[in-house]
């Protein structure tokens, strides 16, 4: 059964302003994060952040662009698509 993926609004603003290759990832994750669940274990440094939250990274290097993203009742919330603020 697929999960569903709910990005936030601000999130959807943030979007357009990425850079082409980490739009690109973003979607592809959101889309594995659909099809096969929060649990991403073959994103880079991808980790659990507690119970409900989970991390992985869109672009390594600098900058490093970070997606978070929440299980809230078997629905998928991403809550973030940014570089680190540093």
């Amino acid at each position: 059964m697929p999960w569903t993926v709910e990005i936030r609004t601000q999130v959807k603003r943030q979007i357009p302003r990425l850079p082409t290759r980490v739009q690109k990832s973003l979607v592809t994750l959101l889309q594995e994060i659909e099809a096969r669940g929060p649990v991403r274990g073959n994103w880079p440094n991808y980790s659990k952040l507690s119970h409900t939250q989970h991390h992985c990274h869109l672009k390594k290097g600098q900058p490093t662009y970070v997606a978070v993203w929440e299980v809230v009742d078997r629905a998928i919330q991403a809550i973030c698509a940014q570089p680190p603020k540093m």
